[in-house]
């Protein structure tokens, strides 16, 4: 097999809407430069290409086009066309939505950066042999979703004294894959799974997976030579998870940032010399949609969530004190989610897509799952290693575990599916690796 790697500046003028919040923010500064990374593997007969790219995410129909012209440009098969967003919140606005504007002439810009990294990683493929390896990234990742004392559930609720215990453990597990390259710098494909959502502020960042990237590569510069390690991040299945600790002071921003980065660097770096040969031979990809049904209100839910809305609107600051904190973003999703399906659809058609090469496989999910989806897919998988990724060809919203729904909580009530959306992603996910394998 031949493998290829480039890198390409997408940071976007100043005055551009950051996405991640339910208020504007306008970029006013760049405390790192947001990235389109892409690795391309070819077999001879089929090339397909894997692409990390710092935004929070991007519709179905907006990475349709993306891929569709990335493929023709680059004369590739639609479906060879894998697009993960790594889910930064200090990034800019990409689609259309009530909140916020888009900047069309950036979008254009970042179609054709995506689509030129592409071509460049195609033109830098050398013979290459894979391997690969697990580590542990412990104490950065935490589930987020907590049981209270009577009985509810509450999405980031502080260091409340009513907290009885998180729901769920997080997938503390970091994978490593290694592109190791004749005459050339070496691949390394880094897998993990938490929500970039530490900097906050109007600067444009990266979020921990710059500091990843950096991290490993300043490390390892003297590998190969001095020809180096080339690293790309794929973030995983972080639906229901963050960076928080509720029961220490909360951390945040840049520095906080650079300690995942330097977390999950030091786990990468632990394994990183005993990493085991796996097979390369043949490149794979493909795709299936699923149905699933959509979360839409009675239309007395309908016309409360609008009268919400003119609530949070006209007065917010008695809207704020009526609903603190994380509440307020909780029944702001889900009134929104009622209104955006007063009319339809009944049911939306997500896609499943998959590309690979040997005993690697690539999973994506079009939006953002919880942890037990990356989880149930890595375990009905047939191949050596799989690789969740969130907001993957498409951003469509939260994947909630069926448990969520009768639960509550923020994830579940926002969510634009009813219950088994989940357990329904799994299963395609696993129908879908398993095919190809």
């Amino acid at each position: 097999m031949k493998a290829g790697f480039a890198r390409l500046d997408i940071t976007p003028p100043f005055g551009t809407r950051l996405s991640g919040y339910f208020h504007e923010r306008i970029a006013d500064g760049i405390i790192d430069p947001l990235l389109v990374s892409a690795v391309a593997f070819s077999d001879g007969e089929k090339t397909a290409a894997a692409v990390s790219v710092d935004v929070i995410g991007m519709r179905q129909d907006v990475m349709d086009i993306i891929r569709h012209r990335a493929a023709e440009n680059n004369k590739m098969d639609y479906e060879s066309i894998f697009i993960a967003c790594t889910h930064t919140h200090t990034g800019p606005v990409i689609d259309k939505g009530k909140l916020f504007q888009i900047n069309p002439e950036y979008n254009e810009y970042l179609y054709s950066r995506i689509s030129d990294a592409i071509g460049l990683a195609i033109a830098d493929m050398k013979e290459c042999i894979a391997e690969i390896a697990r580590g542990e990234a412990k104490g950065i990742s935490f589930v987020r979703r907590f049981r209270m004392k009577d009985g509810s559930t509450r999405t980031n609720p502080g260091n409340d004294p009513n907290v009885v215990g998180p729901i769920g453990t997080p997938d503390e597990t970091v994978q490593l894959v290694k592109l190791i390259r004749d005459d050339a710098a070496d691949i390394a494909i880094v897998n993990f799974q938490v929500h970039p959502d530490t900097v906050g502020g109007n600067s444009f960042c990266s979020d921990y997976p710059g500091f990843v990237r950096r991290t490993l590569e300043g490390a390892l510069k003297g590998e190969k030579d001095g020809k180096g390690v080339h690293v790309i991040y794929f973030n995983g299945a972080q639906g229901d998870t963050n960076h928080v600790n509720i029961h220490m002071a909360r951390k945040k921003g840049a520095g906080h940032a650079q300690h995942m980065g330097r977390v999950i660097a030091g786990a990468v770096l632990s394994i990183y010399s005993y990493a085991e040969p796996c097979e390369s031979d043949k490149v794979y990809y493909g795709q299936m949609v699923r149905e699933v049904p959509s979360n839409r209100g009675t239309p007395e839910q309908v016309a409360a969530a609008k009268e919400l809305n003119r609530f949070h609107n006209e007065n917010p600051e008695e809207f704020a004190k009526k609903y603190p904190g994380m509440m307020s973003a909780t029944v702001l999703g889900e009134a929104n989610a009622w209104i955006r399906h007063e009319f339809g659809p009944d049911s939306f058609g997500l896609y499943l897509t998959s590309v690979g090469f040997g005993d690697v496989v690539f999973v994506g999910l079009p939006g953002e799952p919880f942890t037990d989806i990356g989880r149930g897919i890595k375990k009905g998988s047939k191949f050596k290693m799989t690789i969740p990724c969130c907001c993957a060809n498409g951003a469509q919203g939260y994947y909630p575990m069926k448990s969520a729904y009768e639960e509550g909580g923020y994830e579940a009530r926002s969510s634009n599916f009813k219950a088994g959306v989940a357990e329904a992603l799994i299963e395609t996910g696993v129908e879908l690796v398993n095919g190809l394998k």
